[in-house]
Formats: structure tokens, sequence, C-alpha cells
């Protein structure tokens, strides 16, 4: 992502919010070294009022990332760490009898934030896991029949563990419908590393970001201006057709049982837009929705066992199927 202005701060003003969370980049990697992709996905889901899962093996920065992104964002922040005796009113509230009064009165729950962060979101059983449902799709919480609004912005950032099973359960398809993106935090390459170790050995403490420096470079007001700008861009209907396409040759594929949804065409085609304007562009092309392709679509696709044992994956058959379908010109 290039800036395509030098003004940048939480004026409201599209092309100033756009410097801004670009910039976040910079800020992040204060914290960060690495993970731009990531980094960039996370900007994207906010665009797009998506939420988002990191997928990584332990000690990549996922929890990291999503506090540098927090910091960075003048937002409000609460993690949980989910476990297999978590409750559902421990992420959504409950109603407390209060002595004095009488009454019940209404304790919020840590969802009630800006930005959420759902540490090990595969360790908790389905019960608690489907407490955030209805959060992430009508962004409330409804406790003893009374709906009760989130604040806006409001986003989940998920993580998990992909080579640990023990203890876990793994999200059901509904939940994983809900989440925007699906990113993967890798390892990070020798020099990365070889950095993060260098700024260890200087002092970093990655529980202090304030001391590291990082400092909020954007707010919700520009949030709101980028998110009208993405609103506006425009979208050819040649490209809407290369959106249907795609998702359309998922559920034709021999690899797979379960392929992208109507919802995931639709959540296509908002991340490509977002990205194009992060580009600095006003209109989509074809290379905004392939650049999208693999972490909104992902997750929304179910592999044949036997396709598994061949050593096929989500992304291959995704790739695949992008060199398949006709590119619009």
């Amino acid at each position: 992502m290039d800036p395509t202005t030098d003004n940048a701060g939480p004026t409201g003003d599209p092309r100033s919010s756009r410097a801004s969370l670009e910039a976040l980049r910079a800020e992040i990697s204060k914290a960060v070294v690495g993970q731009d992709p990531a980094v960039t996905g996370l900007v994207v889901a906010l665009l797009c009022r998506g939420h988002v899962l990191l997928e990584g093996v332990p000690g990549v920065a996922k929890t990291l990332l999503v506090r540098a992104l927090s910091a960075s964002l003048e937002l409000d922040t609460k993690r949980v760490q989910f476990t297999p005796d978590l409750m559902p009113s421990d992420i959504t509230g409950s109603l407390v009898y209060d002595a004095r009064t009488t009454e019940f009165s209404f304790q919020p729950g840590p969802v009630f934030t800006n930005l959420l962060l759902a540490d090990e979101i595969n360790r908790t059983p389905p019960k608690t896991q489907s407490s955030l449902l209805e959060a992430m799709e009508e962004r409330q919480v409804t406790v003893d029949g009374t709906p009760r609004p989130l604040p806006e912005p409001f986003l989940v950032a998920a993580t998990q563990n992909p080579v640990e099973y023990e203890g876990t359960y793994p999200l059901p398809e509904a939940q994983l419908d809900r989440f925007l993106l699906k990113l993967t935090v890798p390892l990070p390459s020798r020099q990365d590393e070889i950095d993060v170790l260098t700024r260890h050995a200087e002092g970093f403490n990655p529980r202090d970001l304030h001391a590291a420096g990082v400092r909020p470079v954007a707010g919700p007001a520009d949030l709101e201006a980028a998110r009208a700008a993405v609103a506006k861009t425009t979208v050819s209907p040649e490209i809407t057709a290369y959106v249907v396409d795609i998702c359309r040759a998922t559920r034709e594929s021999p690899s797979l049982t379960l392929g992208v949804s109507p919802r995931g065409a639709t959540a296509l085609l908002s991340t490509a837009r977002a990205w194009a304007w992060l580009t600095g562009r006003d209109y989509v092309i074809p290379d905004d929705v392939k650049a999208l392709a693999l972490p909104t679509l992902r997750h929304r696709i179910q592999l044949r066992p036997e396709a598994e044992m061949e050593g096929v994956t989500a992304d291959s058959v995704i790739n695949a199927i992008l060199a398949h379908v006709p590119v619009p010109r």
C-alpha cells in the first residue's frame, strides 16, 4: 500500500483517512516485524465492518499484532482468553441482582468494545462459541429478551492454533462464515527472526507498546470517512460477473464438498473494493479480486477427505480456480 497524500490524522477527510490507515503499517512495525499481509487484512476488515480469524502456530505474534493495531487506532480493546470452562455470559454479560435496589441490572461483558481479541477461540465449546454469532452478525447482544447494541466500530479478531488438536473444538461452518477473512500468520523469514531477537536484546517489551513508541495514527472519524469512500468505489458489471464465476467454480470443483455461498461472493466483492480504495483507485480491477480471494474464501470451502489425503489444500484449489476462470479485459 502506497500513501497517496502526506496529510494524516483523524480529520474525517477520505484522502487523509487513507494516508492515516496506511500509516498503520509503519506504526505496527514498531512492535511486529513483518506480517504485512496480516496487517493489510486487518485494515481491510475494518473498512468492510468484518471480522478476522488469525491462524498460526504459537509464538508468531498473533496477539501482539492485534494489540498493536488497537494501540495505533485509538480504539477500545478487550481480550478474552477462550478456555473449556468459559461460559457465554462471560463474554456477553449477564443480569446481576442488586441487593440495595432489589432489582436486576445488566453488567456488560467484554464483547462491549471496539476490538475484541478472542484468543484461541477453538479452545472453548460450541455453546460458548455460539455466543459470538449474534454479536458478529447483528452487532448486538440479547440478554433476557432485551437487545443491546454494541459500540461502533466493532470487530472480532480471533486467533487459533492450526496444529494443536487436544482440547480444541473446531469452529462450525456457520461460525467460520461469519468471519470476513481468514489470515494465516506464517513463521518469520530468517532476517525477520534476527530482527525480532535484536529488538528483544535491546530491551523491547511486547507488553509495553507505549514504550515501543506505538501511537494512535487514526481514529473512528477516519474509519467512517474511509468506509464512505469505499462504498463509492465503482464496480463494473464485468467485475461482478468475475466474482460470481469464481465462487460458482468452487461449487463445481471435484475436490470440494462445500463451495462458496452467495454470502462469500458478497464478501469477496466487499474486500476487493476496500483493497482498490487502499491502493488509490476509485474502481475495482480483476487484480483486486485475485489479491483478496485467498483470505476471503479459504475458510468458506470444505475439502473432500480423499482430496485432503492427496495433499490438496483450500488455497491450492482457489489458486487453480483463479487460473482457470476467464479474466475480464
